[in-house]
This record gives C-alpha cells, sequence and structure tokens, in this order.
C-alpha cells in the first residue's frame, strides 16, 4: 500500500530521491542541465511529499510559494522501478490537496520536452499549457503548465 508523508526538504529519504533525480535529468538534458540545476535547489523548502511502499521511499515532490495564490510544483520524481503505477499522479494530487488547505488558488510547474511521461501525467491531472513563465521564457526545452487547484 502507498503511504505519503508530509514533510520538509531537510528529509533524508527526499533528499536520496532527488540526488537519482538530478542524476536522471543531467543524463536527459545533458548539456543543458546546468541551467535548470540552478532552479531547482531544494534547501529550505517547507512542502515536500514522499511517497512510501512498503517502507521504502519510492517518488517525491514539492511546492513553493510562486506567487501569492501559487505555488509551483517542484521535483516530482518516482523509482523507475515504481513507474506506472499511480505513484506520481498520488503525490501531486497531495501536493495539489496541501496547497489548497494553505490557501493557494493555482499551481504552475515546468518539464522539458524530452519528458513525455511526464507531460502526458500533468495533462492527465488536469494542468493546461501556459506561456512559459519566467526563467523559463525563451527555453526550446521547456514546458510550462497551470492549473487550478482542486477547492479553489
Amino acid at each position: 500500500m502507498l503511504r505519503l508523508i508530509r514533510t520538509t526538504s531537510e528529509d533524508s529519504d527526499f533528499t536520496s530521491l532527488v540526488r537519482l533525480l538530478d542524476q536522471e535529468l543531467a543524463v536527459l538534458d545533458g548539456a543543458e542541465a546546468g541551467f535548470y540545476a540552478q532552479y531547482n535547489k531544494v534547501n529550505l523548502i517547507r512542502h515536500v511529499v514522499v511517497a512510501y511502499q512498503a517502507d521504502e521511499p519510492v517518488g517525491c515532490g514539492a511546492f513553493k510559494e510562486f506567487a501569492t495564490d501559487t505555488v509551483e510544483i517542484k521535483r516530482m520524481f518516482v523509482r523507475p522501478t515504481h513507474r506506472q503505477r499511480g505513484v506520481a499522479r498520488a503525490v501531486l494530487a497531495e501536493l495539489e490537496r496541501w496547497a489548497s488547505e494553505l490557501g493557494y488558488s493555482d499551481a504552475v510547474l515546468e518539464t522539458g520536452r524530452r519528458q513525455p511521461e511526464a507531460i502526458a501525467l500533468y495533462e492527465r491531472s488536469g494542468y493546461a499549457r501556459t506561456p512559459n513563465y519566467g526563467q523559463y521564457v525563451g527555453v526550446a526545452n521547456s514546458v510550462c503548465f497551470r492549473k487550478d487547484l482542486p477547492g479553489a
């Protein structure tokens, strides 16, 4: 059974999963990995969800405030051996619930064109493509999304 825990970026299971994510992104993004890395720092993120299967950390995600009423979803990752089992969808839904509970009404996120599984997850989860925002404006590999949060 999948168990979701709300925590912070100081959680050792989260930091271990993020290291795996960064290794995967370094391969996917190649020379562009350094550009993205500067925007993916996890220190002091107060809103993190870690997914456990039989006490093993198998997935994670986080959000941080983007604007007064908007969060940015960050650091979504599922171990390759646990993909296609609903872990990412469950983590994303928990992040959305948590943000909504805190009074946020919208979520934005960025992913890469080389991550079709992530794009499909966000589209299935009700996110709509939006023009690239902030540091991603003009970045050809970036795909940005936005969603009204449940209960907003």
